[in-house]
């Protein structure tokens, strides 16, 4: 790090802390040469992630677009925001972690839909009839049908689990 009393390349750190809820660190440095301390943050550099509409659009990805999404598929439900909240970040590092710096919006929502069956039934097929632009009472009923299969299966392997268990 250069010193930016005396431009000397040489400089040693005094003190590191954690700012910014552990999202940047502070560094406190001396300058070998001239003695001074000066003060330096350091950062992760997020490159832009954009998001491929279906209509062939490119946008900045928006956590609150999704979240607003998610705000409306669990309106009445019992879903705490805390959990909401979770999806989103979950949501966020997964397609952030991808190789490319370009997502579509049908991704983003197979990854919502992923965490919803598990935490709201309701709120699944709610964000699904939008995300999946049911057009018709049939498209709905497939996506009910898929749903009680998966619940019906997961309820025959906790029963299955739970005999093991007992033996």
């Amino acid at each position: 790090m250069r010193c930016p009393y005396c431009q000397h390349t040489d400089t040693k750190v005094t003190d590191s802390r954690t700012t910014d809820e552990g999202n940047s660190i502070r560094r406190r440095r001396e300058c070998i040469s001239c003695g001074r301390r000066f003060t330096t943050y350091e950062v992760v550099e997020e490159v832009p992630l954009m998001v491929a509409k279906k209509n062939g659009r490119r946008e900045l990805f928006d956590r609150g677009k999704l979240l607003n999404g998610l705000l409306r598929s669990c309106d009445k439900r019992t879903v705490p925001m805390s959990i909401m909240e979770q999806v989103v970040n979950d949501v966020e590092r997964e397609i952030r972690n991808e190789v490319s710096q370009e997502v579509t919006t049908d991704r983003i929502g197979e990854l919502v839909l992923q965490q919803l069956k598990d935490i709201d039934q309701v709120a699944y097929v709610r964000f699904a009839s939008v995300y999946r632009k049911f057009d018709n009472i049939d498209s709905f009923m497939e996506e009910l049908k898929s749903l009680k299969k998966l619940d019906n299966k997961r309820k025959k392997e906790k029963s299955e689990s739970k005999e093991v268990k007992e033996d």
